[in-house]
């Protein structure tokens, strides 16, 4: 009970604090060395047209964010997502590899490979309102997407919820 109780406690304090690195950084005017300042370094980063690149930080495996932040040509913040998000899930495709999958979500949770099956499964923890859930990719042999769901967070089940 304890340490369910000092990881909730952790992953409180991990939401906190980007809320206040977030609200530190402002569209237009925040530089990449702001961003860099407040969140690190990125885990990826990403080519975008014109010049622009997006930044990936990833909050898992316990926290319920990942985030892609976006620097204009011109060095400047752009944009600021959180990817973890219903519309996003639904971009993830039969078809699509790794590499595209992770540009949409950023880094999973968890990976795991089911060597009989020859398949390999990357999950995501969410916050679906006040729900912890599970977003799940499997891929096949080939890497490439062939299914995804959305589960209610098993670890909820285990603690008997919050």
């Amino acid at each position: 009970m304890r340490l369910s109780g000092w990881l909730l406690a952790l992953v409180v304090g991990l939401a906190a604090c980007d809320v206040q690195k977030i609200r530190e950084l402002e569209e237009g005017v925040s530089t990449e060395a702001d961003v860099r300042q407040r969140f690190g370094e990125p885990a990826a980063t990403y080519p975008e047209a014109g010049g622009a690149r997006t930044l990936e930080y990833p909050r898992q495996p316990e926290g319920q964010r990942n985030y892609m932040i976006t620097i204009g040509a011109d060095g400047k913040m752009s944009a600021l997502r959180q990817v973890l998000t219903p519309p996003n899930f639904a971009q993830v495709q039969p078809g699509m590899d790794k590499a595209q999958v992770r540009r949409v979500l950023g880094l999973p949770g968890r990976t795991q490979f089911y060597e009989l099956k020859k398949e390999e499964v990357w999950d995501w923890r969410w916050l679906d309102g006040a729900q912890n859930k599970i977003f799940s990719v499997t891929f096949g042999a080939d890497g490439r997407v062939t299914a995804s769901a959305v589960a209610d967070d098993p670890r909820d089940m285990q603690t008997g919820g919050r």
